[in-house]
């Protein structure tokens, strides 16, 4: 049965527009009918890749640039990967060592376990590198730890709030999380309690 391609690209928050933009021209070079994109970390929850898996149907693939964009881990791309041969929809990688992999066969399927074990490696051994650093630098007392965004920004969150304005409202026009909007909101109810009944 023959389905459409439909491709997903992602970046990270802090990544540059120009790399979503790269993913969307490769995947529409390759002929995907439709596009999903999102930007989002690695770690945190995909909303538009969740839509993609609910989207796709038997005889589609799903094609995405690099394994990296896809999946956190060689564990979490076989789940996908899982899920996707249980709908019947196969998975092309457009950028795994210079070429085209297809899992809808056995070789393609060979060379993507060795590239996402690889890619893991990578990862895991970035973040030791990370640790590493980051434990000489508070040896030496240069660390100084992520600057506390929300926390800086309180004040300006209380002021659009007292305006009237909604948590996701406030969060996006401060760049921080609504989680970190609601603590705040929170966190200065209980002080005003507090001191009205000091």
């Amino acid at each position: 049965m023959s389905g459409a391609l439909i491709g997903y690209g992602r970046t990270s928050t802090t990544e540059q527009e120009a790399g979503l933009e790269a993913q969307r021209r490769d995947l529409t070079a390759a002929g995907c009918a439709k596009i999903y994109l999102e930007r989002a970390s690695a770690v945190s929850e995909r909303r538009v890749l969740r839509q993609v898996l609910d989207y796709v149907r038997d005889g589609d693939t799903l094609v995405i640039t690099k394994i990296d964009r896809l999946a956190r881990s060689t564990v979490n791309l076989w789940e996908i990967v899982r899920d996707l041969d249980a709908k019947g929809v196969g998975l092309r990688v457009l950028n795994l060592g210079g070429e085209v992999v297809d899992t809808r066969s056995a070789t393609g399927r060979l060379i993507l376990t060795i590239f996402a074990g690889f890619a893991q490696f990578e990862r895991e051994m970035m973040l030791e590198r990370q640790r590493e650093g980051i434990a000489k630098a508070k040896a030496d007392g240069k660390y100084k730890g992520r600057k506390p965004t929300a926390r800086a920004k309180t004040a300006d969150a209380l002021n659009l709030h007292q305006e009237g304005k909604t948590p996701t409202e406030i969060a996006k026009a401060l760049g921080i999380g609504r989680a970190s909007v609601y603590r705040i909101i929170e966190a200065a109810a209980g002080s005003n309690a507090q001191n009205a009944v000091l």
